[in-house]
């Protein structure tokens, strides 16, 4: 049984306080890649309750045996893309994708200045991928899941994965290459 097996047979048994643990274990992960995706934090929130509701109403679905993390992450995904979708005209930042992109630097006001423009570059360049790019680097770099996983998530094959993976990279390069920086600064960019 998985490490969430259990929470999983008593939600099925209509035991909220299961939703409420899982929902305390998973809430933080799930809110953060579903902002990564649609950029708004009302509509993140929104549909990270929309994914917990989908875990309680599918519970009796649910492979006890596998982790839970992968079908939440099926989920939010699913929500926001048909958000993104519906919605394709809102905007806003990515300041938790770009975060991970880019290492510690020091903050003496010139690297400050700096590091406050490679934020903007990069999440500029992350919000103009196609979505189906963006999803796929936010749910690598973000949310650290590995290409198999993400094929899951998103059930689609590996390789569509990579090439997704590669072109949004690709893009990205092309986007940053003038400035100096990224080759130092970026993972997975140099």
């Amino acid at each position: 049984m998985s490490r969430d097996g259990e929470l999983i047979l008593r939600l099925r048994e209509q035991d909220l306080e299961a939703l409420g643990e899982l929902f305390e274990r998973y809430r933080l992960q799930v809110y953060r890649v579903s902002l990564a995706i649609v950029r708004d934090p009302q509509v993140a929130e929104d549909i990270l309750q929309d994914c917990f509701l989908k875990l309680h109403y599918y519970a009796h679905r649910i492979d006890i045996e596998r982790p839970l993390m992968p079908w939440l992450y099926r989920v939010t995904a699913n929500l926001s893309y048909t958000y993104v979708t519906r919605n394709q005209k809102r905007r806003t930042a990515l300041d938790q994708v770009s975060d991970t992109l880019i290492s510690p630097i020091g903050l003496a006001p010139d690297r400050v200045t700096e590091r406050t423009e490679m934020e903007r570059n990069i999440r500029s360049a992350i919000e103009n991928l196609p979505l189906n790019q963006r999803v796929v680097v936010i749910l690598h770099y973000l949310a650290c899941l590995s290409i198999q996983d993400i094929a899951e998530i998103l059930e689609c094959p590996i390789g569509t994965v990579k090439s997704r993976l590669h072109y949004a990279r690709e893009s990205l390069r092309h986007v940053l290459e003038s400035d100096t920086w990224i080759s130092e600064l970026a993972h997975g960019y140099a």
